[in-house]
């Protein structure tokens, strides 16, 4: 599974608040939610996102609350994958339930500028920055992660599972 998309950059602990304010937790729709995203400290971020857009963070991005609107924002947004130096471990489960694709791979994450385009090889863990033509290696998910993305997050995983009488 191949990804490819332009970088918007973000430093460190960037939190759930951040990523969608708690002002819009009344919503649940990811295209909602992708109205907001970001706003508190990006405005232009959701009027200028392009499906296939990568977030790119510093040290403990998604800290915070435990909310699921975050990875939801993003991803309604059209983000691909998030990419980071280490992400806050509830935030990175929630995005993996929720099928968003989330890499820590610190060289990366340090060397991307926003506006790079960067291609992320899921199964292999490779990221190459197309402006540098530099080429980061990160831990591949294993596969049953890798299935749990490709089937758009863990609630579809499991009814694919529970069809095929595989639980």
């Amino acid at each position: 599974m191949k990804l490819q998309g332009a970088v918007w950059k973000y430093g460190d602990n960037v939190d759930t608040d951040a990523i969608i304010p708690a002002r819009y937790l009344n919503m649940s729709l990811p295209e909602e939610l992708a109205q907001h995203c970001m706003e508190d400290i990006d405005a232009s971020f959701a009027g200028a996102v392009q499906p296939g857009d990568m977030v790119v963070g510093g040290e403990n991005f998604g800290c915070g609350s435990s909310r699921e609107h975050a990875p939801l924002a993003l991803k309604g947004a059209g983000v691909s994958c998030v990419i980071a130096c280490s992400f806050a471990r509830i935030f990175y489960r929630n995005a993996i339930n929720i099928g968003l694709p989330i890499l820590a791979c610190p060289e990366a994450a340090i060397a991307a500028q926003k506006g790079d385009a960067l291609v992320v090889d899921l199964k292999v863990g490779v990221i190459v920055n197309t402006r540098t033509g530099q080429e980061y290696r990160t831990s591949p998910f294993p596969p049953f992660i890798m299935e749990i993305i490709e089937t758009g997050g863990l609630v579809p995983y499991t009814r694919e599972k529970l069809r095929q009488g595989k639980l």
